[in-house]
């Protein structure tokens, strides 16, 4: 679901930008004197962009103003939809965790966060690391940022990360898998001396 509301929000964005860039420019145009075409809204550089006769020309049809009103209720409902879907927290509070006698027991994602994290720092060459935990409480992901020493092969911090803070966080959460994405970055250094 993140990845369509990405999309969806890359999309309208890149919409609406390439629709006021092509506004905009065109009246920019006129403005300095470019001719227009026929069918353009404006005619010369002193044209208004609606005339009185444009204006009031469907205010006396009764389906004007319900159309006109329904069109707006539908943009300001998208509207809000993709602003709380931008603005929501992605996060995931909980993790239900399968205790074996059908109850479950909930964990606190941050505390599996924490966790993961310290276990992530005591790694060999890692400097620091963050987690977030994201997806459904019965099936969670996490994304983790590790920052490498420089001497430190990525390949190698990889494989301990996955073979020991996240294989010991799925046991002890008791999930069939546990989907990471991992980014490695390398601690900024100045040049070593060589003698």
């Amino acid at each position: 679901m993140r990845a369509v509301l990405r999309v969806v929000n890359r999309v309208l964005i890149g919409l609406v930008g390439l629709v006021l860039l092509v506004i905009g420019g065109s009246v920019l145009a006129v403005g300095l004197g470019l001719d227009p075409p026929s069918w353009w809204i404006h005619g010369s550089r002193h044209d208004v962009l609606l005339s009185d006769a444009e204006r009031t020309r469907w205010r006396d049809d009764g389906w004007w103003w319900p159309v006109v009103i329904a069109v707006l209720a539908v943009l300001v409902l998208l509207a809000l939809w993709w602003l709380t879907s931008v603005l929501r927290r992605h996060r995931l509070a909980e993790v239900l965790v399968d205790t074996g006698d059908g109850e479950g027991a909930l964990l606190r994602g941050r505390a599996l966060e924490g966790v993961l994290a310290s276990e992530a720092t005591g790694l060999e060459g890692v400097q620091r690391a963050r987690v977030h935990l994201t997806g459904r409480r019965r099936t969670p992901e996490t994304r983790v940022r590790l920052r490498l020493e420089p001497h430190v092969d990525p390949g190698t911090a990889l494989n301990e990360l996955t073979t020991q803070a996240l294989g010991h966080a799925r046991n002890s959460a008791g999930l069939a898998s546990l989907p990471t994405e991992v980014r490695l970055r390398g601690v900024k250094h100045g040049a070593e001396r060589v003698s």
